[in-house]
């Protein structure tokens, strides 16, 4: 139930469809005689789709969420694992085209193997089923494999967790791979850091986050830029996961809402 109910809510909520929604809305009322209300929509429509594509939004609102964990400088000199969540690749054009078909985070697979030639005995953890939810059918655990051989890495090494649709997920069923007293090390993309660390450790789980992917810079440029599909494309992302943070945290899926380097932070 949670499942569907957060991919429903978040097609309802994502900024561009509500802008989406709005505009059309606007430009359909124009030929009623609600044309007042219409120009309304449609003109506050235009200018917040203005707004949040000339003006950097989404960008600051994802650098909170990369900057709450720093960037790993230093290693141990032994971890007992090493987990990578999946949202990488998309299964479906993988079976389609017959090759891997890698998406915008694919930083997770690159440094996953990276940690795993210098740790040659670390047990390895993949762990992604399907996030959609009309798709089912087709698990990214079980296409990844010939992705591992290309980068140089021996699949035979590694565990796939192939049932998991979201992040509590990954942790929940992941979990039974490892044993309190090991150390394991956690790579996913840095915004999305936060909501990962904060079901691991709801599921009893303490991990060495290592986070990749970034989509920011180190310092914060507020910048003018027509960009419009870019901008959009960042602004649904960070408020994808800021609201995944409360609706995580609502529902007693995270050990608070808005998880850092030390618990209950």
């Amino acid at each position: 139930m949670f499942f569907a109910l957060s991919k429903i809510l978040w097609w309802l909520a994502a900024p561009a469809n509500l802008l989406f929604f709005l505009l059309a809305a606007g430009v359909l009322l124009l030929w009623t005689r609600w044309r007042r209300l219409g120009r309304g929509m449609a003109s506050a429509a235009t200018l917040m789709i203005v707004a949040v594509t000339v003006l950097p939004v989404g960008s600051w609102m994802m650098q909170q969420l990369e900057d709450r964990f720093p960037a790993v400088s230093t290693l141990p000199a032994h971890v007992d694992g090493i987990v990578v969540l999946g949202g990488a690749v998309n299964p479906w054009m993988t079976v389609e085209r017959g090759q891997i078909a890698l998406g915008d985070h694919a930083e997770r697979l690159t440094e996953f193997a990276a940690l795993a030639r210098r740790y040659p005995d670390a047990r390895l953890v993949f762990t992604g089923g399907t996030g959609y939810l009309t798709r089912q059918d087709i698990k990214e655990a079980d296409v990844i494999a010939p992705l591992w051989e290309q980068i140089g890495l021996d699949a035979r090494r590694i565990q796939y967790e192939n049932q998991s649709r979201n992040t509590y997920e990954n942790a929940l069923l992941s979990r039974p791979l490892a044993r309190p007293d090991e150390t394991w090390i956690l790579i996913t993309s840095a915004f999305h850091m936060p909501r990962a660390v904060g079901c691991f450790r709801k599921v009893g789980w303490t991990i060495l986050p290592f986070p990749v992917d970034y989509k920011t810079g180190r310092s914060f440029a507020f910048d003018f830029s027509l960009n419009p599909a870019g901008r959009l494309m960042s602004l649904n992302a960070a408020v994808h996961e800021w609201l995944g943070l409360i609706f995580y945290r609502l529902t007693g899926k995270t050990d608070s809402l808005f998880p850092g380097p030390s618990p209950k932070s």
